[in-house]
């Protein structure tokens, strides 16, 4: 996210509470979030994957950020399915190798430079399709929990509409037998580890970093 740049100033020390903020202006918000993969079909009807970093849900419905130019978005706004899968931290490498990649032939004016057409990208980043029960878009074989939606809503935001905001209903719940508490409908917040998005860089819950996305700013500053 673009933000126009202030100088960083340190706050005032709070004597009571010590805290030594700074005020800051980050190209990003990205302050830890899981990775997601989203299943979409392209008009000739084969799959397109492409991963985010904005999404949350609440009790069965999933909100997305996606770009407003996107092949995702474009995807959606004429084929409302979609498949969301989530990724553990070992596949964070295959989620890297798709970053760089988008759908859309010409690639958008917005991604030149930094972004390359790759039509299967399901080959390119190493991951497999499974077929869905519901939706149409296939699921990846890999993740260890896959959630098939349909969209209700594409709701547009941000600076000049940049953004849009997508509000999907989940139909259907797969989750890797490794992940579910034997012999309930219940994840096993102890088996279960989502790979965390944390500013551009890659992380499992245990804290310990990955790797880091093509476009960090920061990856020089890591050891």
């Amino acid at each position: 996210m673009n933000s126009t740049a202030i100088p960083t100033v340190c706050d005032a020390t709070d004597k009571a509470t010590g805290t030594d903020h700074l005020s800051i202006s980050p190209s990003i918000l990205y302050f830890g979030t899981p990775v997601a993969l989203l299943t979409t079909e392209n008009p000739d009807g084969t799959p397109n994957l492409a991963p985010v970093s904005s999404a949350w849900a609440l009790g069965h419905t999933v909100v997305l950020g996606l770009g407003a130019e996107g092949h995702t978005v474009a995807n959606l706004a004429d084929r409302p399915e979609l498949v969301v899968s989530l990724p553990s931290p070992d596949l964070w490498a295959a989620v890297e190798r798709l970053a760089p990649l988008t759908g859309a032939d010409p690639v958008p004016a917005a991604k030149r430079g930094v972004y390359r057409h790759e039509r299967d990208k399901f080959a390119a980043c190493g991951l497999h399709p499974h077929p869905s029960e519901v939706v149409g878009p296939p699921r990846v074989a890999e993740c260890p929990l896959q959630f098939e939606a349909r969209v209700r809503s594409i709701v547009p935001a941000g600076p000049d509409g940049a953004f849009r905001i997508v509000e999907c209903e989940v139909v259907r719940v797969h989750a890797s037998a490794s992940v579910v508490v034997p012999g309930t409908q219940h994840i096993d917040p102890g088996a279960w580890s989502p790979l965390i998005y944390n500013f551009r860089h890659y992380f499992g819950l245990d804290g310990r970093e990955l790797g880091h996305g093509f476009r960090s700013e920061t990856a020089a500053s890591r050891p």
